[in-house]
Formats: C-alpha cells, sequence, structure tokens
C-alpha cells in the first residue's frame, strides 16, 4: 500500500521512494532552474533499502514517484545463525527471520531492536 505520490520537485534528502518497485532512500539531489520550454530537471542519486545499491536518475520535474508505507516495529532477538536473527514481535509476538544488515552492530541474543516493514519486506534497522 502506497502511502501517497509526490512530483519529482517534491523530494527531499531523505525521503524514500519506490523504483522498480523496491524501496530507495534519497542522499543527493539537485534541481536545475526551468528552461527555455519551461521544464526543469531534477538529478538525484538513491540508495536501495536493502541492497545497498546506488541508482542515479536525471528526469523531469513534473514526474511523480510513490512514496511506500514504512511501518516501524520493536522487536526482540531469540537467536542468531551465522548473518540471520530470528526476532520476535514486541506487540503481536510474530517471529521472523531477518538477514543483519553489515551497518549494524551490537545484535546479540536478547538485544531488543527496530525493524522496518516497507511494503511488505521487511529491514533490521538498528540495536535499541
Amino acid at each position: 500500500m502506497v502511502a501517497k505520490v509526490i512530483d519529482a520537485t517534491e523530494m527531499r534528502v531523505g525521503t524514500f521512494l519506490l523504483l522498480d518497485g523496491v524501496a530507495h532512500q534519497v542522499k543527493k539531489m539537485d534541481i536545475s532552474k526551468t528552461g527555455k520550454h519551461g521544464h526543469a530537471k531534477v538529478r538525484f542519486e538513491a540508495i536501495n533499502a536493502f541492497s545497498g545499491k546506488k541508482k542515479v536518475m536525471v528526469i523531469p520535474g513534473h514526474d511523480k514517484f510513490e512514496v511506500p508505507m514504512i511501518d516501524k516495529r520493536n522487536g526482540q532477538v531469540l537467536s542468531i545463525h551465522e548473518n540471520m536473527a530470528s526476532i520476535m514481535d514486541s506487540e503481536n509476538f510474530e517471529n521472523l527471520d531477518l538477514p543483519i544488515a553489515e551497518d549494524v552492530t551490537g545484535v546479540v541474543e536478547g538485544s531488543n531492536i527496530e525493524y522496518w516493514d516497507i511494503e511488505g519486506e521487511k529491514l533490521l534497522k538498528r540495536v535499541l
């Protein structure tokens, strides 16, 4: 379920967008002035929320983008096996297996974590 649709000129650094059906976070952006024919261009760099790959695009300012619904939830780490963590949600006690990203440190059994549900895909974000 998409939260809303925005124009390219409305995005800001830190905004999450759906590009090719995958959530990306805008890291850099520049908006050019309107030209002779009246259209501004937006150049932005976005990082894939799950794989960390960078995508650079230049698009007209009137193009539309979908902003994904991000549900931030808390859980507790039950066990760790290699780079996967078994997590129990703090509200509904659902068990999940999530990969531990390289930039997330301090994940140990029994620790409380925050994970994000972005359009049905779950991402371990940080240790609380």
